[in-house]
């Protein structure tokens, strides 16, 4: 599910390059085009978080980013020219945070040569470009499914009888904060795992022995895992660092967005669990 910025040299040098996803997105931060447009690896094309990676259902209890039309997914993939026959490489500018979210939903919609470029745009020491970029248009056809998800009932069956990770900062999952969704705490039974956790000082992924030890001490096992965010974006670099481990973890889509927008589900806060 990684490259390292070496490895993705050689590869853009090969017979076979792979397609470049640049997903730098952040909340707050509108200006991920301009980024783009300001300097980005070769060849790569802008991905919208918010438009291309995200539906739009208008339902608040859908949550923020709702997953897109399997339809819409496929049009923008083939703008992005992806190709069934090519790999694809997903960055950003906040180790994997946000480009997360396009691996997982491509890896949901079947297809299988994804992964996340390890520390992202600070990582890669070669040539920028500056611009839009156009590439040929894609022929990948895509179909849901391939990766479990969650929906709000299932994820509290998981908090009550499994294990359901909460991925947002830990004051919001304390219910000290919160900054954007209509009420702060948590799903009752969920456990705090916040998503930056993963992530070493340079902005690349711990070790492989790290983050078996880290999971381990959340209670990863042998069992089911959930994992959740505020709206389903940082949860997804949740399931990446957990597929290193070979745990297929789902992802509730909707999270604590579409949970907090539900006046009947039930709010936790404070450092614990929480009833389930």
């Amino acid at each position: 599910m990684l490259v390292d910025a070496d490895g993705l040299a050689e590869e853009l040098a090969g017979p076979r390059p792979p397609v470049l996803l640049d997903v730098r997105w952040a909340l707050g931060d509108p200006r991920g085009r301009e980024h783009h447009r300001e300097g980005h690896l070769p060849g790569a094309v802008y991905v919208d978080l918010d438009t291309e990676l995200a539906g739009h259902t208008g339902n608040p209890t859908d949550g923020r980013h709702p997953l897109p039309d399997l339809a819409d997914l496929q049009a923008a993939a083939r703008r992005w020219g992806v190709r069934a026959d090519r790999p694809v490489v997903a960055y950003d500018a906040s180790g994997g945070l946000a480009a997360a979210r396009a691996w997982w939903l491509l890896r949901w919609a079947g297809h299988t040569d994804v992964r996340l470029l390890d520390g992202g745009l600070a990582a890669w020491a070669g040539p920028l470009e500056t611009g839009d970029v156009h590439p040929e248009p894609g022929d990948v056809v895509l179909e849901g499914g391939h990766l479990p998800v969650l929906d709000a009932d299932e994820a509290a069956e998981l908090a009550r009888t499994g294990l359901l990770l909460d991925a947002r900062a830990a004051e919001r999952y304390r219910g000290e904060v919160e900054p954007v969704d209509p009420r702060a705490g948590h799903v009752p039974g969920a456990v705090s795992a916040p998503t930056g956790d993963n992530l070493g000082p340079d902005g690349r992924f711990r070790p492989t022995t790290e983050l078996r030890e880290r999971f381990a001490g959340l209670g990863v096992g042998e069992g089911t895992v959930g994992v959740y965010c505020g709206s389903g974006v940082t949860a997804a670099h949740q399931v990446a660092a957990l597929a290193a481990l070979g745990v297929r973890a789902a992802l509730f889509p909707g999270s604590w967005s579409a949970w907090s927008s539900d006046p009947d589900r039930p709010v936790a806060t404070g450092a614990g669990r929480g009833g389930a």
